[in-house]
């Protein structure tokens, strides 16, 4: 009977290997065999009974009471031209819609594009102007359009067509008005740097003067070309001469351009400016350069004088995301915020004035997102979502102003993300947890009452399914400090305990960073799959540094980035080392920029726990990072030397004893290949065998002609041979 069982047992095995489809990287990166669907392009309309989104290069209209389509609004063959629309902006009175088209990417965020702009009523398409250009953007009373072209800032009369030209002093890597330089556009999140006041009677305008910033050469490789070509940007290095930041505010009445008074001491940042209700204040956030102390400004567009209101202080650094949450009410009284002074970030009222009025939301948990405030509603009901159940989960939650009344919003368990309407009367939510992928569903905010599943991704459910896809296993460990760390792992389908399985770790672990969540995984996911299937245990953990656990958890790796971080993955190490269905001879890690700093650190410091290592994009010193990033987290190398230097990979070179896997692409302008070769130089004088591999021309996310699926093809095949 003993053998029967064995017999069936492993039958059933062998059928089920034989039933399971093979996960290829193909699959994932060419086929599009594990794409996910969603609901792109939403536009709440000013009858907050419809929303609009592109479908098929149309622009259709919804009736949110139903979710069902009622018409449609653009039929992008019926203008006459071919037109690819890539996103779309309504006029205030929807008369008109302004059309992108031909989106060319410069860097991450930034490009330039040729933009139309369509009148509903007479059917008519125009170009906005001859030339390509950036960030158009239709004044609130619907009657111009902003943008910006070769540096410099225009908008155009939507009555006549006639276009003015708000400054003429834009020169490439020297003056760039109306948008942002590359550190900015990388470390500040935006491109677009001018704002329509409320009346649409002024821009505010960024003014950037990088006249001094150290220059970088990236080098094109171009297929067929005798000679490559350089490519050269303005880049602040760590401890560098950042770009002179001016705000301006132009009235376009006068005609007068006003400089807004940011203070004396002009090596700061600019992170953040918006008009408040009144149409002749702009708030403008000033934030110095190590980052640690934020200045809320109120200024006088006509004089440029400012006032000091607000100060949020830290002893290491205040997180650049609570520079987005900050809401003037529209009682002209009262401003809501966010702060991390609790230990937690949270929302708190203060007066017009900078007066605490009360901390709004409170409890050992953060806030995540602050969605908006319903300043209609009798209790100006806010709404938000926040790590309160659980740092690995994300809930949608209401709460009065008073702080009163608070309520989870949320129906599914799991990681939550929410569009609401422009009237707060409907929302949609975007939802996954671990077995279950993107579901969109369209909710009505009174009674929290679901009006129609968008999307339920039931395909990739199906072809889930038919890969035998495994769930996660969430768990936590202590490391050596006796911190509580979240991790997950994947285990193959037919996971034996009696059996040693090798392991292949993978981390992020910058700053403020999330890897282990209660949500459906995207691309990595996928290859990890697939090594799955072919016998592996993947791992992941967040150590120290990472984000969704508060302040104190978040911050202790100031001033010294990469030692805690790579202490825990080592820790993880030889955590699953020791448990009974691993090998603990087979254990490998990788990562992707910040990720592949620690991952070739830890094949380094961890010499002796990790067989094999993958660096993608790897940071090799921070000395070589920009300003913005680098000096918030370790302040200047001039100020911090040691913390620059002591965790370096190419400082550590001569402790690698692994099978080591370097891989960059030659036109990254964000982590420059330079921190390759310099690792490269490191390892090459202490002897260490070591495999590099380089994509000509490829930035840091390494895609274009078929090299994602080429890279994990490699790395595919890297892992099979050393691990």
């Amino acid at each position: 009977m003993k053998h029967y069982i064995i017999l069936v047992g492993l039958l059933a095995g062998s059928l089920l290997s034989y039933s399971q489809k093979q996960i290829t990287v193909e699959d994932i990166y060419s086929k599009g065999t594990f794409r996910s669907k969603s609901v792109y392009g939403i536009n709440w309309m000013n009858d907050g009974s419809y929303y609009s989104a592109l479908k098929n290069n149309n622009i259709v209209k919804y009736d949110v009471t139903k979710g069902e389509q009622v018409e449609t609004i653009l039929d992008a063959s019926s203008l006459g031209t071919d037109i690819k629309i890539s996103s779309y902006e309504f006029s205030s009175d929807e008369k008109y819609i302004l059309l992108l088209s031909d989106r060319q990417s410069i860097f991450r965020r930034s490009y330039t594009a040729i933009f139309y702009l369509y009148n509903r009523e007479t059917k008519s398409l125009q170009k906005l102007d001859k030339d390509r250009i950036a960030y158009a953007t239709v004044s609130p009373d619907g009657t111009k359009v902003a943008y910006t072209k070769n540096n410099d800032l225009y908008y155009v009369n939507l009555a006549d067509m006639q276009t003015v030209q708000v400054t003429n002093d834009g020169k490439r890597n020297s003056i760039i008005n109306g948008s942002t330089d590359w550190v900015y556009e990388e470390e500040l999140g935006f491109t677009k740097a001018f704002f329509w006041s409320p009346d649409s009677k002024k821009l505010a305008y960024y003014r950037f003067d990088e006249t001094d910033v150290p220059e970088y050469t990236l080098q094109k490789w171009n297929q067929g070309a005798t000679y490559p070509e350089n490519f050269t940007y303005k880049y602040p290095k760590a401890g560098e001469k950042n770009s002179v930041i001016q705000i301006l505010v132009y009235n376009l009445e006068a005609k007068k351009k006003t400089t807004i008074d940011i203070g004396t001491e002009k090596d700061i940042y600019i992170p953040r400016i918006n008009w408040t209700f009144d149409t002749n204040v702009l708030s403008v956030r000033r934030m110095n350069r190590l980052q640690n102390q934020l200045d809320v400004l109120h200024a006088d567009a006509g004089t440029g004088k400012t006032t000091l209101i607000l100060q949020d202080k830290s002893d290491t650094y205040v997180d650049l995301e609570l520079t987005d949450d900050l809401t003037y009410l529209n009682d002209g009284k009262h401003i809501l915020l966010a702060s991390e002074k609790s230990g937690y970030k949270h929302l708190y009222l203060y007066t017009i004035e900078g007066k605490l009025v009360r901390q709004v939301t409170t409890g050992d948990w953060e806030v995540s997102t602050f969605v908006g405030i319903d300043q209609k509603s009798k209790k100006k009901t806010i709404y938000f979502t926040s790590k309160e159940e659980s740092p690995l989960e994300t809930y949608f939650y209401s709460i009065d102003l008073s702080g009163k009344n608070k309520r989870k919003l949320s129906a599914h368990t799991g990681s939550n993300r929410v569009n609401m309407s422009n009237d707060f009367s409907y929302y949609i939510n975007y939802f996954s947890n671990s077995t279950t992928p993107n579901t969109v569903e369209l909710y009505a905010t009174k009674g929290n009452k679901m009006v129609k599943e968008l999307e339920n991704n039931a395909k990739l459910k199906d072809v889930a399914k038919e890969y035998g896809l495994v769930t996660k296993e969430f768990y936590t460990f202590k490391n050596e400090v006796g911190d509580n760390l979240n991790g997950y792992m994947l285990k193959p389908a037919n996971f034996d305990p009696t059996k040693k399985y090798p392991v292949l770790m993978f981390q992020y672990s910058g700053p403020g960073s999330q890897q282990v969540s209660n949500s459906w995984s995207a691309s990595n996911n996928y290859w990890h799959q697939m090594l799955v299937q072919k016998g592996y245990i993947i791992s992941v953990v967040d150590g120290r540094g990472t984000g969704g656990r508060g302040e104190k958890f978040k911050k202790q790796t100031y001033h010294n980035l990469g030692r805690m971080e790579v202490e825990d993955q080592i820790a993880s190490a030889k955590y699953l080392g020791s448990l009974g269905y691993v090998n603990a001879a087979r254990i490998g890690i990788w990562g992707w920029s910040y990720g592949g700093y620690i991952s070739s650190l830890a094949l380094e410091e961890g010499a002796d726990v990790f067989a094999m290592a993958i660096a993608v994009a790897p940071v090799s010193s921070w000395r070589y990072y920009d300003t913005i990033y680098t000096e918030r987290f370790l302040s200047t190398p001039q100020d911090n030397p040691q913390g620059y230097d002591n965790n370096s990979p190419a400082t550590h070179a001569a402790k690698m004893k692994g099978k080591f896997l370097l891989v960059h692409g030659t036109g990254d302008d964000n982590v420059h290949f330079q921190n390759a070769v310099v690792l490269q130089d490191a390892l090459i004088s202490a002897g260490v065998q070591f495999e590099s591999f380089y994509y000509p021309d490829r930035a840091h996310g390494i895609y274009r002609n078929n090299a994602r699926p080429h890279l994990y093809n490699m790395m595919t095949q890297f892992v099979l041979d050393n691990l």
